[in-house]
Formats: structure tokens, C-alpha cells, sequence
């Protein structure tokens, strides 16, 4: 089937028909709680795990989303974006379901485990230098060659809208919510989880989280004006990105407040999900639990809804 593309800022019915058309190719993942770890916070926290997502990350809500809005043309030489790590393997999978090719551009930094599984997926892999410019010239060249349509990580309203459907999803689990804090990289989730959270549950808060080392989204939110991050130096690798203009317009209309976290709360939070709740989640998934536990003020005694991302974590390396 195919899903009306959009050209503007998807609406309740857009994330409606989003939601119900990809819902063959994705996993409507389960809401955890942990009662230790709401000790901890001084808070009731539902954690939705998108970590139990196909591919393992919410990734692959945006990546159907989008390639389910393609003609048979569009589709039919295959799929093309760049990413590290979690949007290669959703866009590689989303191919794969489609039955067309995947050529993927990703650093050579990558995590060893997210290049394995997007070449598992079959994916066409080139690699490139660890840096924007190289990512972009090299996909460019990638295009030209093939003539594969460019799944974009995040700046996209097709992406945004099946990203959204993580938190229309969490709202429908958990009910009577406070607020709802997702992290912030590309902002494509954030982005989305702030208009499934307008549309929705229209007096739930709506949070981001970043890490301090790259927070461009908190300097552009609080400036208003699209700010750059100077380095890449965060263990959440999923994090690394600047935002949008379609993801920053989103965002700065309708998010509540975001906050920042050191390398240090970020580890700690990963490890504290690790060992209370069972369950394996990457870095960047752990940076909302960290706002939450460094803002006690904030989010003493209510009910919050967090977006655990992803859990593709390379074992051999874990910071703990």
C-alpha cells in the first residue's frame, strides 16, 4: 500500500493513517515500569521500550513511514540514506519488507554491531569519513550512481510522522501521564512525540533530554535560533546529530522545556536500567532517565512517560 507523502507538519489524522499503514512492519512495543527505579526518581516512570523494536530502535517507524509514501517508481531502485548506526538498519529492513535494494553511506566510526546488522539486512554499505560533509557528498555520489530515493534520518514530515506514532502508542499504554521526555539528536522523535502529545494528550508536558556535549537543540530552544555543536564527543552515539529546520520549527513551537546531562548521569542511568529493569538499552535511550534523576524539582511525584530508543549496544564495549 502507499500513504499520501506530506509537505507539511503532519496532523492528528496524518499520524492516525501513519500509524495504521506501517502497523504490518513494525512492533507496537510493551510499556515497563520498575518500582526500585521509581524510588530512585520520586516519580512514577512508564518507559516505553522501543529497544523491543524491529531493528531494535524506533528507527524503523520513520524509515516505513516514509518509503510506504514513495511511488512504485520512486521505490523501485532502491532506498538510500546515511546514519551510524539505528536509521541504516530501519531504512536497510524497510527495503528489505519493500523488496528493493538498500545502499547505505555510514562513518567508518560506526558501531561494529550496527554495521553487522544493516549488512544483515542485505544493505549495499559505503563508508566515509566521520563527519557531515562526508556523509552528505558521499550519499550524493551513492545517488547518482544508483538512482535510489534518499530516506532523510529525521529533517522529514514523513519520518516525523511515523516517529510520532512511539509516543501515540505510549499515551494509548499508560494513561493519566504528566508529561512524556524523549531525547533529542536529529530531533525527528522529539519532534514527533511533541504533536502525537499536542493531538492527544493536549495538557501533558512535553521534554526533551540531550547531553551537555552536544547540546544543540537546548542552545537552539533557548536562543531560538538554530545553533551548531562544535564536537561529537558523547558516548550516545545516536545523539551526535544537530537538528532540523523542519524538526527545530516542531520543536521549539511545541515542546515544554529541555534539559541537559553529563556524560557521567548518562552512564549512570544506562547502567541503573541494565540492573533494575533487565533489559539492555544503548546510551543515548538512558539520557531522558538521566534529566529525570537530575531534576528532582521537576518531576518529583508525577507520572512520566520515557522513551527508551534503542538497544543496539556493542557488548564488547559497554562503559560500565
Amino acid at each position: 500500500m502507499r500513504i499520501q507523502p506530506l509537505s507539511h507538519i503532519p496532523d492528528a489524522d496524518d499520524l492516525r493513517a501513519t500509524h495504521e499503514a506501517i502497523a504490518p512492519l513494525i512492533h507496537r512495543t510493551p510499556v515497563l515500569s520498575s518500582r526500585s527505579i521509581d524510588g530512585i526518581a520520586g516519580a512514577s516512570l512508564f518507559f516505553k521500550c522501543e529497544n523491543f523494536q524491529k531493528i531494535g530502535a524506533f528507527k524503523m517507524r520513520g524509515a516505513s513511514s516514509a518509503a510506504l509514501r514513495l511511488t512504485e517508481a520512486e521505490r523501485s531502485n532502491g532506498l538510500a540514506t546515511h546514519s551510524s548506526g539505528n536509521h541504516a538498519q530501519a531504512v536497510a529492513l524497510s527495503a528489505k519488507l519493500l523488496g528493493v535494494p538498500a545502499y547505505i553511506v555510514m562513518p567508518e566510526t560506526s558501531p561494529a554491531i550496527k554495521i553487522a546488522a544493516t549488512e544483515g539486512y542485505g544493505a549495499h554499505i559505503t563508508f566515509c569519513a566521520n563527519n557531515q560533509k562526508a556523509r552528505e557528498e558521499t550519499l550524493e555520489k551513492v545517488v547518482a550512481e544508483t538512482g535510489a530515493t534518499f530516506i532523510h534520518p529525521y529533517n522529514d514530515y514523513n519520518v516525523i510522522a511515523g516517529q510520532a506514532t512511539a509516543a501515540k502508542e505510549l499515551l494509548e499504554q499508560a494513561e493519566g501521564l504528566d508529561a512524556v521526555i524523549a531525547p533529542v539528536g536529529g530531533g525527528g522523535l522529539m519532534s514527533g512525540t511533541a504533536l502525537s502529545t499536542r493531538y492527544f494528550a493536549p495538557g501533558v508536558k512535553v521534554y526533551g533530554a540531550e547531553p551537555r556535549e552536544v547540546d544543540d537543540a537546548y542552545r537552539s530552544f533557548t536562543s531560538g535560533r538554530m545553533q551548531q555543536n562544535a564536537s561529537i564527543n558523547t558516548i550516545a552515539d545516536g545523539l551526535r546529530t544537530n537538528l532540523g529546520e523542519k524538526t527545530f520549527g516542531i520543536i521549539r513551537q511545541e515542546v515544554d522545556a529541555i534539559f541537559t546531562v553529563s556524560e557521567a548521569s548518562i552512564v549512570d542511568a544506562m547502567q541503573l536500567i541494565w540492573e533494575r529493569m533487565k533489559i539492555i538499552v544503548e546510551p543515548s535511550s538512558a539520557v531522558p532517565l538521566a534529566a529525570i534523576l537530575d531534576n528532582p524539582a521537576v518531576f518529583a511525584g508525577q507520572r512520566l512517560g520515557v522513551i527508551l530508543t534503542g538497544g543496539n549496544v556493542d557488548l564488547g564495549k559497554l562503559p560500565f
